[in-house]
């Protein structure tokens, strides 16, 4: 029998009762001395170890049989963290899943060496860019994409926040910069695609996938957190799609950022981004706006590149709040396999000589 191996870290006070707890709940939510013997044992999560971390915490580790998981995203997620997120006071820290349940999924269609052969980038850190702010029209926002194009911007994508809003209606919008896109491609010998964001209600997003193909678009933002990571991970199988996934953490706050409860980042924001279809994860940059540690964004970039049995490698992509001064400091702590996401920051003065001095500071390192 697999097993999924989840490290749990809980409250000593609390933990034999927490333990038993999320042992029962995450499986069967029975009573357990109700269940037949064989459920018991082979369904009911199996504790393999508990031991003291510090004064105040317990690290627990629990084995679940993989067939729990039905082998899918969705019933997996259920039991590695579904109602055990309503516990107070328990983080998970790792999770070891076996092959069987790896080789189920196809994970990302491209990775970081997919991407490259796209983006005609061998080796150099790759560069992207957000369209905003929300209120500028389609036709506004294809000018900013056709600056980016010049400048030679890798990856063009809308904000997360660009969805169909009055201003810029999400079929308009794709339509005239992917268009735009195409068109400044073609006059500046550039490879730059355009990543539409596909936030639209769950009956539309596959068909809105693939229209942002048919459309132009060579790349896609997904907001899994939003729409659900299974949704990320049909979007990927989809054969009639066929285009790279960016995805964005919007949403996922919630499941880290709480030291004493929550799962690790690099769980979120890697791995089950990998397992999902992700071929590139935006997360906050440390140094930003938002509170992430050098350590925590340390965990997600060698999370998103390490080896996972059959599952590629992705791109990490650090931003939030990113100034130009310091893309080199972000690139030497990161290293070449890195998408560089700087946004309104680039506005600040000439948008297109900004964009150029970002290209020429990448292609140096080409050589």
């Amino acid at each position: 029998m697999s097993s999924i191996q989840i490290t749990y870290l809980v409250n000593s006070q609390t933990s034999k009762e927490v333990t038993e707890a999320i042992r029962v709940e995450q499986t069967i939510e029975f009573p357990f001395e109700l269940a037949p013997e064989w459920i018991q044992q082979q369904v009911v999560g199996q504790v393999v170890s508990a031991k003291e971390v510090g004064n105040s915490k317990t690290e627990v580790v629990i084995d679940f049989n993989t067939d729990t998981t039905g082998y899918e995203i969705g019933q997996m997620l259920n039991v590695v963290w579904g109602n055990v997120s309503m516990f107070p006071d328990v983080r998970i820290t790792k999770i070891e899943f076996p092959e069987n349940f790896l080789n189920a999924f196809k994970g990302p269609r491209f990775g970081i060496s997919g991407v490259r052969e796209i983006l005609g980038a061998k080796k150099r850190p790759i560069l992207a860019t957000a369209l905003k702010p929300m209120g500028l029209s389609s036709n506004e926002l294809a000018k900013i994409a056709t600056v980016m194009v010049e400048a030679g911007i890798d990856l063009i994508k809308d904000d997360h926040s660009l969805a169909n809003q009055p201003w810029a209606k999400w079929n308009e919008r794709v339509k005239v910069i992917a268009s735009a896109v195409v068109e400044a491609n073609q006059k500046f010998n550039r490879k730059s695609v355009y990543a539409p964001s596909i936030n639209r209600p769950a009956e539309q997003i596959l068909e809105a996938a693939i229209t942002a193909r048919k459309l132009g678009s060579g790349a896609l933002m997904v907001l899994p957190g939003v729409s659900g990571f299974d949704t990320m991970r049909m979007i990927a199988d989809s054969d009639e799609v066929r285009l790279p996934l960016m995805s964005h953490p919007s949403n996922l706050g919630s499941h880290m950022m709480n030291s004493n409860h929550g799962l690790n980042h690099e769980i979120v924001l890697a791995t089950i981004m990998r397992l999902s279809g992700a071929d590139i994860s935006v997360f906050p940059n440390f140094g930003g706006r938002f509170s992430f540690s050098k350590e925590e964004c340390t965990n997600i970039a060698n999370s998103c590149r390490a080896k996972l049995r059959n599952i590629k490698p992705i791109f990490p992509s650090p931003g939030g709040g990113m100034t130009i001064d310091r893309i080199p400091e972000i690139t030497n702590f990161f290293g070449q396999d890195t998408f560089l996401l700087i946004g309104g920051a680039l506005h600040r003065g000439n948008l297109l000589e900004n964009a150029k001095g970002l290209r020429n500071f990448v292609d140096a390192l080409e050589n």
